[in-house]
Formats: structure tokens, sequence, C-alpha cells
């Protein structure tokens, strides 16, 4: 049995990983999906990125958690990043689900064109908007997941995206998965490459889009399961 701790990106919360965590738990596993601070039910929380690096840590530590596997989608890959490192033997595996890369020195936003981003920030009081239904087409997401990620999406704190990651260590020296979802780009880039070329993480590919725990909750559980026994 594995401690799995499922961390979804900007403007989900622990809401966005239902139907994966209850494949999990039929599965054998302990699931504990977690709500970022700022977001969701907790959106009315002050937020830096070392916030959410506190609060996937104080999860594990408060939980008393042991051979925990640390899922990251999207954003949320750079606060799991940091904190896989800071809970030292608790750790088994990172799983990083089309997620970004914690590095040190480097933010959310950094290495792509982000003026949009901080534009939109500054002028939603500090909060990145969600999108809009129309930007999640092409995803492999039926009208009503679509509908289902819409109406659950908060505002996301603007600081985490620009704050820079804390690491003492590479990343790849840490044994890990990272999830590939093809309708958003057939490779890993930047980062997510570099990562890979460590020989203690391998990829895995899935033919679906951004969001696999709505569009396939089913296929991504499996291999969130095949994570847990990897060598």
């Amino acid at each position: 049995m594995t401690d799995f701790v499922l961390v979804a990106g900007t403007w989900l919360g622990a809401w966005a990983w239902d139907e994966v965590a209850a494949e999990l738990r039929a599965a054998g596993h302990d699931v504990h999906a977690l709500t970022l601070s700022g977001l969701a039910e907790k959106r009315d929380v002050p937020a830096g990125q070392q916030t959410h690096v506190r609060d996937v840590v104080e999860e594990v530590e408060r939980r008393e958690l042991r051979d925990v596997v640390l899922v990251g989608h999207s954003y949320a890959g750079i606060p799991v990043g940091q904190a896989a490192e800071r809970i030292g033997g608790r750790l088994r595996r990172v799983v990083l689900v089309d997620a970004d890369v914690a590095v040190d020195g480097e933010s959310f936003l950094s290495g792509w064109p982000s003026e949009h981003v901080r534009r939109a920030v500054e002028e939603h009081g500090g909060h990145w908007p969600p999108q809009a239904a129309d930007d999640y087409a092409g995803q492999g997401l039926t009208d009503d997941e679509i509908a289902r990620i819409v109406a659950g999406a908060t505002p996301h704190p603007g600081a985490t995206l620009t704050e820079p990651a804390v690491m003492a260590r590479p990343l790849g020296e840490l044994p890990g998965t990272y999830v590939k979802c093809l309708l958003d780009g057939e490779e890993p880039c930047g980062a997510a490459a570099e990562l890979l070329a460590s020989d203690r993480w391998e990829l895995v590919k899935l033919d679906t889009g951004h969001w696999p725990m709505f569009s396939e909750p089913r296929q991504l559980a499996l291999v969130l399961h095949a994570s847990a026994t990897a060598a």
C-alpha cells in the first residue's frame, strides 16, 4: 500500500482528483488529494509559491505519511518538486503529470512568453483568472468535463507564478515518472526534457490532453499505480 498525495495545477483544488482517487483507493492505496492555499475551498488564504511548498510538506508530516508518491499536475509540479526534496526518506517517488519542473531560481513563468499572464494578474487584483470553456478545446475533454472544470475553477494567486523555486539539488537526483499528455505536445521540452536525461526518471505517454484526471482518470490511475512499484 502506498500513500499518494495528489496536487492539481492552476485554478483547481482537491476535487479535481475525485475519479482518480477512487480508482487508486479501489487498488488498495491511501490517497490524499490536496487543495493548495488560495484555491477552491482555501481561496481566501493568502499564498505565495513557498506557501504551496509548505502545504505539501505539512500534509505529509501532519498525517505522518510514509512511502509517499507525490503527484503534481501542471503548475503543481513546481511546489511538488520542492516538497519532494524536503520530505526526505518519506518519499517513494515523484510523478509529474504534464507538469512544470522545479528548477532552482526559476519560476512557473520562466522560459515562456508570459506577458499576457502577468497583465491578467495585474488586471484581476493579483490573481490569474480561470480559462473560458473554449480554451479547453482539443484536449480530449467532453462538454460535460469542460463544464465541470469551468464551474469548479477559482482564480489562481499570482505570486505563486512569479516566485522562484528553491532547490538544494536537481530534481533528477530523486526517483520519478514524467507523464506526457500527447494532445498538449508530443514530446517533453525544456526543463522536463532535461529532467528525463536522468537515469532515475522514466517517461510515460498518455494519448489525451492536459487534464487527464478528467479525460482519462482510469488510465491515469493505472499509471500512478504502476509508479508505486517502479524500481
